[in-house]
């Protein structure tokens, strides 16, 4: 087949999302498919057609420490112009499926999707609507909680500078703040005094100032990925230090992953069937990863549900694939099949 692996875009998670893409064109390669990368934001000034057989620029699967300064990634365009950088859509077309190697605002919102159905170009993972209901971490509880999915109480607060210190006498502590609409754990904090608070909310207004503040959990944080409708073995992450934070999940290292995760096997059966309620709930299809906190009595408390998982060289739903005898390249092949049935489903 032909296949365009779209990565980069302009969201924080831009550097996580070249590393996948080169990745999977890596991988797509070696099993015998005509596979092009290309920065959805940059795009080409070459010829689209002639990305096919283009080297693939492996020195972007390293990821930097920090997130992506994006006004000089802005600046690197002349145009000016939209998500799309030149010859994108051009490429986009001569293909039999697009992988989506996005993550973040611009790739896991729907926005990509929803325009690529109007091009009639089918594309990997979930829909237009389920992906941007999952990237609204609000609007995903909202309708899960009441399937009995157990989460931390959580508010949506919309604010501007003015606001913080009202919102910092008034907000429970502990409480962890993140970016109503962002991954990679960017954006979040875990803060526990009046201090820490305030510092987090006025780091949030650099994303609009629409944050979800949400009940601390302590616990062992493990997530399960979904393939094919299928919960596949859990993961639990043991940062070296911190929380799992941007740099731990990315750096080499710098966090203990463990899969099959070493709980009882009545927590893991759990897990599975909560997070794919997760997923059936949102009107998810292909693959999806669910991130949990499980407490000592062994309650896996639902923190949110990424319609992309990562596919860099440290991510886990391949890991947690691995564990039960699906390789890398078998992976994106499995997702490309399953998202060309879903596509001609209509999901």
């Amino acid at each position: 087949m032909k296949i365009v692996v779209l990565a980069g875009g302009l969201s924080p998670e831009r550097n996580v999302s070249l590393s996948s893409g080169c990745k999977v064109c890596a991988a797509l390669r070696e099993r015998g498919h005509e596979a092009a990368f290309i920065d959805m934001y940059l795009g080409t000034q070459e010829a689209p057609e002639s990305l096919f057989h283009a080297p693939i620029p492996v020195e972007l699967t390293k990821i930097s420490r920090q997130a992506p300064d994006l006004d000089q990634v802005k600046a690197s365009r002349s145009d000016g112009g939209g998500q799309f950088g030149p010859g994108v859509l051009e490429l986009c077309r001569m293909a039999d499926v697009v992988f989506l190697g996005l993550h973040g605002t611009c790739g896991e919102d729907g926005r990509v999707q929803a325009a690529l159905d109007l091009l009639g170009v089918p594309y990997t993972g979930a829909g237009y609507l389920g992906s941007a209901i999952a990237m609204d971490k609000d609007l995903t509880k909202r309708i899960v909680a009441p399937l009995g999915v157990v989460t931390p109480k959580w508010e949506l607060v919309r604010y501007g500078a003015d606001d913080i210190p009202a919102l910092t006498r008034r907000l429970e502590l502990p409480c962890v703040v993140k970016p109503v609409a962002s991954g990679s754990s960017i954006g979040v904090s875990i803060v526990r005094d009046q201090a820490a608070l305030s510092a987090a909310l006025t780091g949030g207004l650099a994303f609009g100032g629409v944050c979800v503040v949400e009940q601390y959990i302590a616990g062992r944080e493990i997530q399960v990925g979904i393939l094919e409708d299928r919960a596949l073995p859990s993961i639990e992450i043991i940062p070296s230090t911190g929380f799992y934070d941007y740099e731990n999940k990315y750096q080499p290292g710098a966090a203990e992953e463990i899969t099959p995760a070493p709980i009882p096997a009545e927590w893991e059966k759990r897990l599975g069937e909560t997070a794919l309620t997760v997923f059936r709930a949102l009107g998810l299809s292909v693959y999806s990863r669910a991130d949990f906190m499980v407490t000592e009595d062994g309650t896996p408390w639902f923190l949110e549900i990424n319609t992309l998982p990562g596919m860099t060289p440290t991510s886990l739903l391949p890991q947690e694939a691995a564990a039960v005898g699906i390789g890398y390249g078998e992976l994106c092949e499995r997702i490309i099949t399953a998202s060309l049935a879903a596509r001609r489903a209509g999901k």
